[in-house]
């Protein structure tokens, strides 16, 4: 079972990401559930999701303590909220910014993970870019799909034409591409660099 936590803030579409993720995963065939957790929804506030994502029947319903992979849609809560909280160093790691892990102080994480699995995108950016508002979940998970493999580009591509039509549709395909395409070279070029340096 692989389980994601999302944490990002209110209006920031941390409750759809999660839902997209599950519809993403159950379009290729497997079991999924997404659901968000309680408390205070309002617009800015802190807000934490989750999905799971199995080959089997999930029967599991509690919050996700110890997440396979982090989603932080919003920088401004790593330094707010313990939003590494049972994070496994074998994990992955998705960080809405336009900083580097250095500036946002995550230069011991980078180190105990690899910098494979701990990627950025600037996916507000993109989400304005192509959408026309300052929206990172949709972007994100493409972003997702490229720093973990865990679900394909295709099958988020087609989570998001389930839920929007249109011109809404195709800016959210053309913003989730890109960040695929971002995080895909900014993993390579880790694993680049670790080869050329002689890492573990």
């Amino acid at each position: 079972m692989f389980q994601v936590r999302i944490h990002g803030r209110g209006g920031q579409g941390v409750v759809t990401a999660a839902e997209m993720l599950s519809v993403a995963a159950f379009g290729e065939g497997r079991h999924a559930q997404a659901f968000p957790s309680f408390g205070s929804e309002r617009m800015g506030a802190p807000v934490v999701s989750f999905c799971r994502i199995s080959d089997r029947e999930i029967r599991l319903r509690e919050p996700i303590m110890e997440p396979d992979a982090l989603i932080i849609q919003d920088p401004t809560l790593l330094h707010q909220a313990d939003v590494f909280a049972g994070f496994k160093t074998d994990g992955y790691v998705l960080i809405n910014t336009t900083k580097t892990l250095s500036d946002l102080g995550l230069d011991e994480l980078l180190e105990s993970c690899g910098p494979e699995r701990i990627c950025t995108v600037p996916a507000t950016d993109i989400g304005l870019k192509h959408i026309g508002r300052p929206i990172p979940n949709v972007p994100l998970l493409g972003g997702f799909a490229a720093v973990t493999g865990v679900i394909q580009l295709e099958s988020v591509i087609k989570a998001i034409n389930s839920k929007f039509s249109g011109k809404v549709a195709e800016g959210n395909i053309a913003a989730a591409t890109e960040a695929f395409q971002i995080v895909l070279a900014e993993k390579q070029a880790a694993g680049h660099q670790k080869e050329t340096t002689g890492g573990a």
